[in-house]
């Protein structure tokens, strides 16, 4: 595994920092069976659905979320 150094991720820019998340949590969402999910936050994610399902326009779509956070870049 690749060493990696928080110094150097501080250096990045706040959209390189993102597209690392993005890239991280791309390799752990391939395997949702690896990810344990207990009995409290299944309920908040059937929360979550159920809140989405009663008004699915109440959000803002990834793209536009990530443009807001890197603007001032």
């Amino acid at each position: 595994m690749a060493r990696i150094f928080l110094d150097d991720i501080r250096e990045l820019s706040v959209a390189e920092r993102l597209r690392l998340v993005e890239e991280i949590w791309e390799t752990i969402s391939s395997n949702p069976a690896a990810l344990p999910v207990t009995e409290e936050q299944r309920q908040e994610l059937d929360r979550r659905v159920k809140l989405h399902n009663e008004d699915p326009d109440a959000v803002s779509p990834w793209s536009e979320v990530r443009s807001r956070l890197t603007q001032d870049e």
